[in-house]
């Protein structure tokens, strides 16, 4: 049977705001989100047996359908009258795990370009990103990433200009973060600022890194939490290093830091990896022609 392998890339939240509560329950979102280099390997093997099934490097990680990646493969089989055809997803994991990076949503959205092709369907990738929204907020930014401004849940995606080259340093604490858990404590506090998003947004047109990186901002490390004495930690020491900028992405708990000189980057990502233990140098990606 037809077999291929897909990267899954991360993304991170060049800025993330949180602007209301929906009468869904969900939150409006404002969000300038990037993918970037550090990636999932995804391998996959078209069957006949209508069984989609999933394995992991990381034993704790679920392979039945609580995997995004499973659910995904379902999805797209029932979209296009395929249910006899079932996948085999081997799943090569180097996205930290509740790290705030999408990575069982990039997997999802690895998942189903990667179908896509296997089987000749030719979805369009709007057509796609709409299946994605079925499975989750981030699956459908991750079908093809770049830099995006995401409003709505997280679904409504706009293109923007691409962040200027550069090199990027995440660290992971030694810690993961639940989103439910990130939310409900978010709906308890007062936020007492907001990023800049049209500034980010002018200084993108521009092709200001310096201006990006320094507007830079999460709402979610308002949440009192005595973990984030290790997030300040983190970012102080991005910034000792020459980071342009350093926030937390998503809900936490990895922190990554913008920086224009790879020498700089390089020293870092050294620094950080003495004292944690997931850290990562990457670089910002274009958005994938798919």
């Amino acid at each position: 049977m037809k077999s291929t392998v897909e990267n899954a890339y991360a993304k991170i939240n060049i800025s993330l705001d949180v602007t209301g509560k929906r009468p869904d329950g969900y939150h409006d979102m404002l969000m300038v989100m990037q993918s970037v280099t550090l990636c999932d390997e995804l391998y996959l093997t078209l069957t006949d047996n209508g069984v989609c099934r999933a394995e992991c490097n990381l034993r704790f990680v679920p392979c039945d359908e609580r995997n995004l990646a499973v659910r995904a493969a379902k999805l797209f089989f029932a979209h296009c009258g395929l249910e006899s055809m079932g996948v085999h997803i081997a799943i090569n994991k180097r996205i930290p795990v509740g790290a705030g990076m999408a990575g069982g949503s990039s997997d999802a959205a690895a998942v189903l370009r990667a179908l896509n092709r296997l089987t000749g369907q030719g979805l369009s990738c709007s057509e796609l990103e709409e299946l994605a929204s079925q499975i989750g907020s981030d699956v459908a930014f991750c079908i093809a990433g770049g830099t995006r401004l995401a409003s709505g849940r997280g679904d409504i995606l706009s293109p923007l200009p691409s962040l200027p080259n550069c090199h990027i340093v995440i660290c992971k604490p030694d810690f993961s973060v639940s989103t439910p858990e990130s939310f409900r404590k978010l709906d308890s506090v007062r936020l007492r600022c907001h990023p800049d998003t049209a500034g980010i947004l002018d200084a993108l047109d521009g092709g200001e890194l310096a201006q990006i990186a320094r507007r830079m901002y999460n709402v979610f490390e308002d949440i009192p939490d005595r973990r984030h004495s290790d997030i300040a930690r983190i970012k102080g020491m991005m910034l000792d290093h020459g980071a342009l900028g350093s926030v937390m992405t998503g809900t936490g708990s990895a922190v990554f830091g913008v920086f224009d000189a790879l020498s700089s980057a390089k020293a870092a990502q050294e620094a950080l990896g003495r004292e944690y233990r997931s850290c990562f140098l990457a670089k910002n990606m274009p958005r994938l022609d798919v």
